[in-house]
């Protein structure tokens, strides 16, 4: 007779779901409220591959000279609408294996280490959610020519790059509300402002003693995410360019849209009994200003794909309306 045993049993295992939750939530409140709400996380369940925010396109021109003396028909200006499109990309996690027997022989508990598998298995998540979130936002910026400014002569990021980045918000520029940033740039604006050279002693001095940079009154934040450089040519002519984005309130979102599914199975058979760890989950990718283009981009986007900017149509009509803006550096 057949029986059926532990062993052939697949099931959530709740200590592995405890642990995840816990660091996603952390991360959360640190991803939303760090980035001074510019890069916002959310959990919202949605079906499908893509979701379609709807809303009124500026038609412009709504008020005009009225003249008097005439009684003449006028043209009517018809409101229209578009959409903003986020794109899901699907993941999974694992398969991570071990044997049962390499974590009890050093007197380790079980429990502990499924806490622990979560745990990791968490920050992973996060920043994947974060890395394609900035690609994303890079791109689109940096395909369009009125967000995107490039530090001449292949320079460094200096303050005067702020500047100059910020002027392409025009008198919106009090907009950008956050830069995120590679540190190799990060410590070019730092080695930048306490040169007395460039800024004056007095300003140095306050940079060393406040331990920041003069960043015009926003936040920084620094993440060596390689969504933030972009690597051309080979040999001699091999270049590095880094990206600086100067982003705006809800400028990239990240929804938690497919609920995590992670599975711990113990399989016999084996010399060893072995515990094996899997999951799956999704998110979508979505930036203020843009959709993305379903026919060219396509459904579940490689990295690749998400990075490349003419997969990120622009749909607001004034760039001051959008995610942000882009500075590129050397």
């Amino acid at each position: 007779m057949a029986t059926s045993l532990p062993s052939d049993m697949s099931f959530q295992d709740p200590f592995i779901q405890s642990g995840y939750s816990d660091v996603i939530a952390q991360a959360v409140d640190k991803f939303n409220a760090g980035s001074n709400g510019t890069i916002t996380l959310r959990t919202n369940r949605k079906p499908g591959d893509y979701d379609y925010a709807a809303f009124f396109a500026n038609a412009g021109g709504l008020v005009s000279r009225q003249d008097q003396t005439s009684t003449s028909d006028v043209a009517g200006t018809k409101l229209t609408q578009s959409d903003m499109i986020s794109v899901k990309v699907n993941r999974k996690i694992g398969p991570v294996e071990w044997a049962r027997s390499a974590f009890l022989k050093p007197g380790l508990d079980q429990d502990a280490i499924r806490v622990a598998a979560g745990e990791q298995a968490a920050r992973d998540v996060l920043a994947d959610m974060l890395n394609n979130s900035i690609r994303a936002g890079r791109a689109a910026l940096d395909n369009n020519a009125g967000s995107t400014y490039t530090i001449g002569s292949d320079g460094t990021l200096t303050t005067a790059g702020l500047v100059s980045g910020l002027a392409l918000m025009g008198d919106q520029s009090q907009r950008v509300s956050a830069w995120v940033m590679h540190s190799k740039p990060f410590f070019d604006l730092v080695g930048h402002q306490i040169d007395p050279a460039n800024n004056g002693d007095i300003t140095a001095n306050t940079i060393v003693v406040s331990g920041m940079p003069g960043s015009l009154g926003r936040p920084i934040i620094v993440t060596d995410s390689d969504s933030l450089i972009v690597n051309a040519g080979s040999g001699s002519a091999a270049t590095t360019d880094y990206y600086t984005l100067g982003l705006t309130p809800g400028g990239l979102m990240v929804e938690d849209t497919e609920e995590e599914y992670i599975l711990l199975d113990e399989v016999s058979g084996k010399e060893q009994i072995l515990m094996r760890m899997q999951g799956e989950f999704g998110y979508n990718l979505g930036l203020k200003g843009f959709q993305w283009d379903v026919s060219n981009g396509g459904k579940n986007p490689t990295d690749s794909a998400v990075g490349t900017g003419s997969n990120w149509d622009k749909v607001y009509n004034d760039d001051k309306d959008l995610a942000g803006i882009v500075i590129q550096s050397r």
